[in-house]
């Protein structure tokens, strides 16, 4: 039987699913809402990572002038309903994750750590039928969100583990890296996802192009 691993907190978007094309649905139709023009799959991409609001201010952005401040909640709320209507209908999930997820199952224990709203979250999960692999959802309602390490530290005692307990961080941008890091944690970071800066160059302890390898390297970095 393979040994036990450290515990694994994974983020969601960019990490394990591709869902920009559902966001792009969801956000496209928020400024469509607003008499603005639609943004492109690619500046979607672009944009996400920090959760809703820094979602639609970049977008805003784009289509000329920030919202303002006293607006964004009802633009965030607008957003979330409009994404929950459709939140996995052009969604992926990325190859090998399925397979490294039933690999994982039995030897640690697998949380989700995401700035992506609490009412967006399982939605998804559940549409993917990926919700019962994980002992934690933590969501971008917790106040203390990436790039803060409280959000992993909130995630491993929602696990049922200390705060310092043995873990590795799994993402794919620098907010994933500065959450790993001020919380004291090993962090690897894939290649294939949105990170606005190149993934060589962010830092991580190893940089994975796929998942066969996972459990390999999170055992290699602990010991």
């Amino acid at each position: 039987m393979p040994s036990p691993l450290p515990a694994i907190i994974f983020d969601l978007d960019g990490t394990l699913i591709d869902s920009a094309p559902d966001v792009a649905v969801a956000l496209n139709r928020l400024l469509q809402r607003e008499g603005r023009p639609a943004v492109t799959l690619a500046q979607v991409q672009s944009f996400v990572g920090e959760g809703p609001g820094p979602l639609i201010e970049r977008a805003f952005a784009a289509t000329g002038s920030g919202p303002a401040p006293a607006t964004l909640p009802e633009l965030i709320a607008a957003y979330v309903a409009f994404y929950q209507e459709a939140p996995a209908d052009h969604t992926l999930v990325f190859p090998g994750v399925r397979e490294m997820l039933a690999a994982l199952a039995g030897r640690t224990r697998l949380g989700l750590c995401t700035n992506k709203p609490d009412a967006m979250v399982r939605p998804v999960l559940e549409a993917l039928g990926l919700a019962d692999s994980f002992t934690a959802l933590v969501g971008g309602d917790f106040p203390r969100r990436k790039p803060d390490g409280e959000h992993l530290r909130e995630t491993l005692r929602r696990m049922g583990l200390a705060p310092d307990a043995p873990a590795v961080m799994v993402g794919d941008s620098p907010t994933d890296i500065a959450a790993a890091r001020e919380a004291g944690l090993p962090v690897l970071v894939v290649d294939f996802g949105y990170s606005r800066v190149p993934v060589t160059e962010l830092g991580a302890d190893r940089v994975l192009s796929g998942f066969a390898d996972l459990p390999a390297v999170v055992a290699e970095i602990i010991r």
